[in-house]
């Protein structure tokens, strides 16, 4: 059998390199592809051509011209749907369920919505009075930044990469992306696309490589990177700001979390259980967003804690293509290791396994994966590492909490500050906690809704600014002020 090799996009083609990397199945362990890793000539050489198309043609086609673009790439994966989902699948592992019904079609989504948006947007505009009496006009134009580094995560690859392109490439920037090396697949299907659909060379340029001493700290050290764009860990966007800090380049970092739910006496039950099932185990634990830390009030808490327990057993581990699959593999072994390390050391310090806390016994070629069971603690102080440090797995520590002061205080006293989801019939309540929580995103008797128009992201070590509608285009835009005098 002939394996695929993923190329790199640089100027409008398709390019190998000397050296290439294996691209793993995380479901069985098997080899899906061979990838190019790019070298620093190959970066520079991408950067050169973004450089080159950001003061060409790029720059002289319309905003309505752009946009008509973006909905063609967005046509282009809606033409090659089964294609997205099963290199989506083959690279993460995650049911087709969630492939197909969220990743997928959300990629293409992304790229309808900001081309709406762009040409909607509206921009400041003053009168003011001067000394003559005449008066003067001041207003603002967007211009684009010029060549923008979009360094995207492994867990949702296709989404999160269109999330930042759609609206940078809409502001008229140009682009050199990088995908996670875990997950190349749609970027490369993406590639295609973009190139089908007319966008001019070098507007768009793909690298594949790692990130230390390779692809993706050469891009981020490169002088002529006017801003970047990164998802993934908070301390790697730590060591981008400090590499970014020498030419003082713009920043947007969507960055860890550990995120908390708050289940109160009179929350509906029911709702609460199925909203936090979905929060902890989904995409296997690997979203930003979900919950690891569960704070249940004591009316309710061993209630709850058994039945999160017998629907976490009721997971099925199948085959991503099977209807009843519901919960994927990790997308590594070094990942996997990484959240078993984290299952004993809670039980080292004391920790209660509830369920889980180990790998599910196969007895067909997915025991080569890199599967873990879904796992529930009790019983830990918050100044363990399971409650202060981001695990990314299906895993979640549940503590009881008696008054809505105490919740509050211990919720906020992490160094993370992503998402929170409160449940309780009580409005007045939801309200009043939300405004005190220290995080970007609260949800209020729901988790994972979002409008695409509102502002994400987080504070303290979760991140630097904020993505979504009018927020994506002003970071990926330069405002300059025009003031006439009459």
């Amino acid at each position: 059998m002939t394996i695929k090799i993923h190329k790199n996009y640089i100027a409008g083609e398709f390019i190998s390199s000397d050296h290439l990397f294996d691209n793993i199945n995380p479901i069985d362990g098997s080899l899906i592809s061979r990838v190019a890793e790019a070298d620093q000539a190959m970066v520079d050489k991408a950067v050169l051509a973004a450089v080159k198309a950001s003061s060409g043609e790029w720059s002289a086609i319309s905003l309505s011209e752009r946009c008509k673009i973006l909905r063609k790439i967005a046509d282009g994966i809606d033409a090659r749907f089964d294609e997205f989902v099963e290199a989506e699948i083959a690279d993460t592992g995650k049911p087709y369920k969630h492939a197909s019904k969220i990743d997928i079609p959300r990629g293409a989504e992304n790229f309808r919505f900001f081309s709406d948006l762009a040409k909607t947007v509206s921009t400041e505009c003053f009168e003011m009075d001067t000394p003559d009496g005449n008066g003067a006009l001041n207003y603002a134009i967007r211009k684009p930044m010029g060549v923008i580094a979009v360094i995207a995560p492994w867990n949702l690859p296709l989404l999160l990469l269109t999330w930042k392109l759609a609206p940078a490439l809409a502001m008229g920037n140009c682009i050199v992306a990088k995908p996670s090396e875990e997950t190349p697949g749609t970027a490369t299907l993406l590639a295609e696309v973009i190139h089908d659909a007319g966008v001019p060379s070098g507007v768009f340029n793909l690298l594949h490589g790692f990130g230390p001493n390779s692809t993706g700290e050469y891009l981020t050290k490169h002088e002529d990177i006017d801003a970047i764009t990164f998802t993934g860990e908070s301390a790697t966007g730590s060591e981008i700001m400090r590499v970014a800090a020498k030419d003082v380049k713009s920043l947007s970092f969507e960055l860890g979390g550990k995120n908390a739910a708050i289940i109160f006496e009179d929350a509906d039950f029911e709702a609460a259980i199925e909203g936090t099932m979905r929060s902890v185990f989904s995409n296997c634990g690997q979203v930003c967003l979900c919950t690891e830390r569960v704070y249940v009030h004591e009316s309710l808490f061993e209630k709850f804690v058994l039945e999160l327990k017998k629907r976490a057993e009721t997971l099925i581990e199948n085959w991503p293509e099977g209807q009843s699959m519901n919960l994927g593999p990790l997308i590594s072994q070094e990942h996997r290791k990484k959240v078993l390390d984290c299952f004993n050391r809670a039980i080292d310090e004391g920790g209660k396994l509830i369920t889980g806390g180990g790998v599910p016994k196969f007895s067909d070629t997915r025991k080569a994966g890199s599967w873990v069971e879904p796992t529930i603690f009790t019983g830990l102080g918050e100044e363990t590492s399971l409650l202060t440090d981001e695990v990314f797995g299906p895993v979640c520590h549940i503590s009881p909490f008696s008054a809505e002061n105490e919740v509050i205080d211990t919720l906020n006293s992490t160094k993370y500050g992503l998402a929170a989801a409160i449940w309780t019939k009580d409005l007045q309540r939801g309200h009043r906690v939300s405004r005190q929580l220290e995080v970007g995103v609260v949800w209020v008797n729901t988790w994972f809704l979002r409008d695409l128009r509102t502002p994400f992201g987080g504070i303290k070590l979760s991140g630097i600014g904020r993505e979504g509608g009018l927020h994506s285009l002003d970071f990926y835009s330069e405002l300059t002020n025009i003031c006439i005098k009459l």
